[in-house]
């Protein structure tokens, strides 16, 4: 990318597309937002006008939110351009970097990639967007594979931190990184996974849904009571330890023979992967060995565990659920 101001471009003008141009122009960077439809003039206008119009309203509630001054709510509209398929050619002949963000359908996303291809550089990235496809079939589509990634968004996309990057064998290490660095450079938390299906949070969500659901189902309780435990519970806890590190606060041994509890008592679904067991036969059970996921025998333990508590007691603060001293002795 130039040293200048990156040219982004979001092919794709839904509701992912507009999500993705907002977290661009928020962070301050100029986007054009493509729409890869055929329409009559005056329905393109009446749909960019609803574009920009969904983008402000965005923008609007970050206002009342207190993110946002209403002069740079307008500051960052003012970056947003909208632009048709077929006038689009001379704009993607100067991109950077490419977003696509078409429906999930196959034959379009094939005939998008082929447009995009013979009209940007060979320098510039081109990354999808998608939540199915895998980026090793989708980079047989591109020309120049080596420059191609998956960026994989979480909705609301100018809201929430991270972007799961996937890359085939193909793509270019160095692409890669340029990609990485203008994500962090607007906000986003990347991270890197395989091509593989579920990516890293779809996968472990919707077994977490479907659990959810299920006991619904099976009167286990009651969906409210299922979400507040999720909300003030589980949710609280894992956005401030991630899973595997969780793993090794409780010990990996733990989750072993509870595991094999489960299983016996619900069902096969709740056994524990193989490197679970290996880890605890290896004594490598988290903390308290020094060694779990994460290799803590070079790290100050006692310093560590007091900055995670720390921001967890800020995540209560934050949600009014920090426990009172002397709660119980209140009137209520």
């Amino acid at each position: 990318m130039s040293a200048a101001l990156p040219h982004v471009c979001v092919v794709g003008a839904g509701r992912m597309g507009e999500g993705i141009a907002l977290a661009f122009i928020h962070a301050g960077l100029p986007v054009t937002l493509i729409d890869i439809k055929a329409r009559a003039e005056d329905q393109r206008h009446g749909y960019f006008e609803r574009v920009r119009a969904n983008v402000s309203a965005e923008l609007q509630m970050l206002v009342r939110l207190g993110m946002l001054e209403p002069a740079q709510a307008d500051t960052a509209l003012a970056r947003l351009v909208l632009q048709a398929k077929s006038a689009a050619a001379a704009t993607l002949s100067r991109c950077d970097l490419v977003f696509e963000a078409v429906p999930e359908v196959i034959a379009v996303k094939q005939e998008t990639f082929a447009w995009v291809s013979a009209h940007v550089p060979a320098s510039t990235i081109i990354a999808s967007t998608t939540s199915t496809f895998l980026v090793t079939e989708l980079s047989e589509m591109v020309s120049e594979p080596q420059r191609f990634v998956n960026a994989h968004w979480l909705n609301p996309a100018h809201l929430m931190p991270l972007v799961e990057v996937s890359r085939s064998a193909a793509t270019c290490p160095q692409v890669v990184e340029r990609l990485l660095q203008l994500l962090k450079q607007i906000g986003k938390v990347p991270v890197v996974c395989n091509p593989v299906a579920g990516y890293i949070v779809p996968r472990i969500q919707a077994l977490a849904m479907n659990e959810a659901a299920r006991m619904v189902e099976e009167g286990v309780a009651s969906a409210e009571d299922i979400d507040t435990a999720v909300r003030v519970g589980f949710g609280l806890r894992f956005s401030v330890l991630g899973l595997l590190e969780f793993i090794d606060w409780g010990g990996g041994d733990i989750l072993y023979y509870a595991s094999r509890y489960l299983s016996g008592a619900l069902d096969p679904r709740f056994e524990s992967p193989q490197v679970i067991a290996d880890n605890m036969h290896g004594g490598r059970n988290g903390l308290r060995d020094g060694q779990g996921f994460y290799d803590y025998r070079e790290r100050d333990v006692e310093a560590y565990k007091q900055q995670r508590l720390g921001e967890f007691v800020r995540k209560l603060q934050l949600s009014g659920l920090t426990p009172a001293f002397e709660g119980a002795l209140r009137e209520s």
